[in-house]
Order: structure tokens, then C-alpha cells, then sequence
């Protein structure tokens, strides 16, 4: 079986950053990918924008902490991971994430960056790869009982 997924997109709001009670960083992105369709019939193009929560642990959420603000540019991969809890209204909720394996940074620097960056042009931390991923596997714990759910993957419950 096969649960990948690679999206390429900007940032849409700056990153939300926690750390759990057990000391593990975690960082929820807001990804926007846009597909330009074309209609053969009218000549016109149309864009369709879809919204993308990205959830980074770890090492990884450390660099996106370091690095990456709205308008950031990102090459993410990962697993579809879909959460049910119940709302403080005991209405049960799902929402379907992205629980990010790799990560890279893409586009230009931005003028907000200019610390981040080495004298060779580039950034100062390397992108993002396989070594600052999150093991594949993680202990999976039953989402709690609040209107924000905390990550299934985490020991500990992080509300975002």
C-alpha cells in the first residue's frame, strides 16, 4: 500500500509553532497549491486554489520555525492522515492533514530572511532532507475530546 504525497505551493499564513510537554517541536504550515485549468471550449483559463495543513516534527519543524514565513515557497513530502474527535458541541469533526517526511525550500530569500542567510548567497542550514525527517513510524493515540484536535502521531497532546 502507498500513502505519498508531494505538493509544491506557497505559504499561507506564518507558521504555528509549538512544543509538546515532553520537549518535541512541532509546526503547523498553511500550504496553497494552485492548478491553472483550461477550458477548450471558451478559450479561458481558470485557477483553482486548494488549502493544504502541513503538520512538520521535529527537526523539521525546527527549520520551518528558522525559515519559512507566508509567502515562503515549498516542496513537501508526506502521508495524507485523516483525525476524528469530538467538538465541545459532542458533534464528531475529521480533517485530513498532511504529515510532512521531507521538506525543501524553494524560491528567492526574501528581505525577511536576511539573517537566515550565509555570505555565499545562500541559506545558512541546509534544506531540509530525509535527515531531519520524523521516523515514519510513530505510537498512534486516540485523538482527545476538544474542538481542536491534537495530532494523532504525537504522545502528547498538542491543541493547535
Amino acid at each position: 500500500m502507498v500513502n505519498k504525497v508531494i505538493l509544491v505551493g506557497n505559504v499561507g499564513l506564518d507558521p504555528e509553532i509549538r512544543t509538546t510537554e515532553s520537549g518535541v517541536k512541532v509546526a503547523r504550515v498553511r500550504l496553497a497549491t494552485t492548478e491553472r485549468i483550461y477550458n477548450r471550449q471558451t478559450n479561458e483559463t481558470s485557477d483553482y486554489t486548494e488549502w493544504h495543513t502541513i503538520t512538520l516534527w521535529r527537526g523539521l519543524a525546527d527549520v520551518v520555525d528558522r525559515y519559512v514565513r507566508k509567502g515562503s515557497q515549498l516542496y513537501i513530502e508526506g502521508r495524507l492522515r485523516t483525525r476524528e474527535w469530538t467538538d465541545k458541541d459532542n458533534i464528531k469533526r475529521y480533517t485530513t492533514e498532511i504529515m510532512a517526511d521531507d521538506m525543501k525550500l524553494l524560491g528567492r530569500r526574501s528581505e525577511g530572511q536576511q539573517g537566515a542567510q550565509s555570505q555565499a548567497g545562500g541559506y545558512a542550514q541546509p534544506q531540509a532532507t530525509n535527515a531531519y525527517a520524523q521516523p515514519a513510524t510513530q505510537p498512534a493515540q486516540p485523538a482527545p475530546s476538544s474542538s481542536i484536535p491534537a495530532p494523532q502521531d504525537d504522545p502528547d497532546d498538542l491543541p493547535f
